[in-house]
């Protein structure tokens, strides 16, 4: 099975693979890892704040990879923003019966209700060092950018309205 978890930057994408890490021993990659990887060898112009240009150049090489867990029988949970919309149409169906596609979106009355709680757990599992552009304003806009986006594309996505509970059974 492969998992993949996607959404605007502070929804949570990394704290909701690693609970699944650790409830079903599945590993997990990173996109970021991946990208800042290939960033600081040398191997890319692009930098990090290039996301449009980074979905292009890093999900090529992450569906080859998602391919080949798939072919090998083995697990895979992939999280990051730099799965495309369209992620389907880089899939057969033989591959797309062991994926399971989650968008994580916060809604604009969470987000304002709890935005000293997004800021707070920004750093829960990795060191985001420089956040400043984790503002009310940014995470409002990149949320409702990703709500018209998972409906527009008809992708499946997960909704945090009141409290943030994600509870996914593979």
């Amino acid at each position: 099975m492969i998992v993949l978890i996607t959404g605007a930057s502070h929804t949570g994408k990394t704290v909701l693979a690693q609970k699944l890490l650790e409830k079903f021993k599945y590993p997990y990659l990173s996109i970021d890892h991946l990208k800042m990887g290939l960033i600081r060898s040398g191997n890319t112009e692009l930098t990090p704040m290039d996301d449009n240009d980074l979905t292009a150049y890093l999900w090529p090489i992450v569906s080859e990879m998602i391919k080949t867990a798939i072919e090998n029988k083995q697990n895979l949970i992939v999280e990051g923003c730099y799965i495309p919309f369209d992620w389907q149409k880089d899939f057969g169906s033989e591959y797309l019966e062991s994926i399971k596609y989650y968008c994580l979106i916060m809604s604009e009355e969470y987000i304002r209700n709890h935005f000293a709680d997004i800021k707070k757990y920004a750093n829960v599992i990795e060191n985001r060092g420089d956040d400043t552009e984790c503002t009310l304003e940014n995470v409002l806009a990149d949320n409702a950018e990703m709500s018209v986006l998972a409906q527009k594309h008809n992708v499946n996505y997960i909704l945090i309205e009141d409290k943030y509970e994600i509870n996914i059974d593979l």
